[in-house]
């Protein structure tokens, strides 16, 4: 049992008095904190949270408008993605100015399950307004890019989650957010944190490179290179159609899925379904209760890069929905509409996923590889949206995907896929290696001090 005794007297402004927010671990990062030189985030930067969440409906949405709307999912610490982006009507944006985003501005996630995620605003994001599930940080006293990466550190952001409030849809509240504190350390200090995660982020870039090029070679073989997705207003469709789907949704029938499905069964090299070349991962497993797991849910996919990032839970606390014992080389597929870009390879064993994924294994013809570039190719993404069911929360089943046909592409341009996409994971493990590097120097700053600090990075990351 973990006891804190804590004042009357030393409860904060707002009389919180949840036991967690006292948690002996909570306290512990808070004096950590308060040892150094210090300023409370209210303090060091403006804040401002994000528009009424009925401004922006998806009534209001214009993927032609170039006004991106980012949404607390493209909040991928520690930057926006843009696997899956939203843009709303150009009279709309220009309605909401005190909303319009800047570069080098920090979003903070404040709504959801895995709320306290920090990421930075690139130029390459605007022009963009944020959602009412994000709180805009800007006009920072310090280096942003370290205040960004003692946001997404362990120390940091403990602090901000420790503000939690709710229990169903839990979140954090303006003044929780300027209330967590922030050390200070030196300019010198500061700029080594800097150099790292912008070194980092341009290494995800040529992550991003490879793995783009490993699209292009699967979409010219099968000739859908230049597929640009086509929303008709009216078709027409015979009644058998319907009958034989027993769908009668306007959206299913959409000709530009028929495209998609054209042109993988035209393919020359034949084609078969993804059931039919991977064996599907149905397995369970039992939970002990005082274990600690590392479960996967359909959030703790980077929908951009694909890397995982579990959720540490007790066996006890695990979710109903923890029902697969996830294996090295899996390919896990979201079957919910909002994360439809939560597809990756498991690259490391002891996982246990969300029934909300679709779980495939290597069977023999079709790589791995090949697969998941296939499935988070442009048209494939788009041909997600035809199977789903549900308004408030659309999902697929596995059948969708399992029905799904799949072109037989040769071995040797399967190889040059599974190179890039090899490649591009290489990427990704140094962009996560330097980013890693500057959250830890952080910590240990924290913990110890800035010389300590200096000398593990000189170790790690010869910086």
């Amino acid at each position: 049992m973990l006891i804190s005794a804590v004042r009357k007297s030393e409860l904060n402004a707002e009389f919180r008095i949840d036991s967690e927010y006292y948690s002996p671990e909570n306290l512990r990062k808070e004096d950590a904190v308060l040892n150094h030189n210090h300023e409370f985030l209210g303090n060091l930067c403006g804040l401002i949270a994000g528009p009424f969440g009925s401004t922006v409906t998806a009534e209001r949405y214009d993927e032609n408008s170039g006004k991106r709307y980012i949404r607390g999912k493209d909040i991928q610490t520690p930057f926006v993605v843009d696997a899956d982006p939203v843009f709303i009507e150009g009279g709309l944006f220009d309605e909401l100015p005190q909303f319009h985003l800047k570069e080098n501005d920090i979003l903070l996630t404040v709504v959801g399950m895995n709320f306290g995620k920090a990421a930075i605003v690139s130029s390459e994001d605007i022009p963009s307004i944020f959602s009412c599930k994000s709180t805009l940080i800007r006009n920072a006293k310090i280096n942003v890019w370290y205040l960004l990466t003692y946001l997404s550190c362990d120390v940091g952001h403990g602090l901000v989650r420790r503000g939690q409030r709710g229990a169903a849809q839990p979140g954090i509240n303006l003044f929780d957010i300027k209330t967590v504190p922030v050390p200070i350390f030196s300019e010198d200090f500061q700029s080594k944190v800097e150099y790292l995660v912008k070194t980092a982020k341009d290494i995800l870039r040529k992550s991003a490179a490879s793995f783009v090029e490993s699209q292009d070679i699967l979409l010219s073989e099968i000739g859908l290179d230049h597929w640009q997705p086509k929303h008709q207003l009216f078709f027409v469709k015979s009644y058998s159609d319907t009958e034989q789907s027993e769908r009668v949704d306007a959206e299913y029938f959409q000709p530009k899925y028929e495209e998609i499905e054209q042109a993988i069964k035209e393919y020359s090299g034949g084609y078969s379904t993804i059931g039919e070349e991977f064996k599907q991962n149905k397995s369970t497993f039992k939970i002990d209760d005082k274990k600690v797991y590392q479960y996967v849910e359909i959030g703790s996919v980077n929908v951009s890069n694909g890397e995982i990032i579990p959720n540490e839970v007790l066996g006890e606390e695990l979710p109903a929905n923890a029902k697969r014992a996830l294996k090295k080389g899996d390919v896990i597929v979201s079957k919910v509409r909002t994360y439809r870009g939560a597809i990756t390879i498991v690259e490391e064993s002891g996982y246990v996923g969300s029934g909300a994924f679709t779980v495939l294994h290597e069977n023999d013809r079709i790589n791995k590889e090949t697969l998941l570039a296939f499935l988070h190719s442009k048209p494939l993404l788009a041909w997600s949206l035809k199977p789903n069911t549900g308004t408030s929360y659309p999902v697929i089943v596995d059948n969708d995907i399992l029905n799904l046909p799949i072109p037989l592409i040769p071995e040797s341009k399967q190889t040059k896929i599974q190179e890039k996409v090899t490649e591009s994971f290489s990427f990704r493990k140094q962009y996560k290696h330097l980013l890693d590097c500057a959250k830890r120097a952080v910590e240990i700053a924290i913990d110890k001090d800035e010389k300590s600090a200096n000398a593990w990075l000189k170790d790690q990351a010869e910086v």
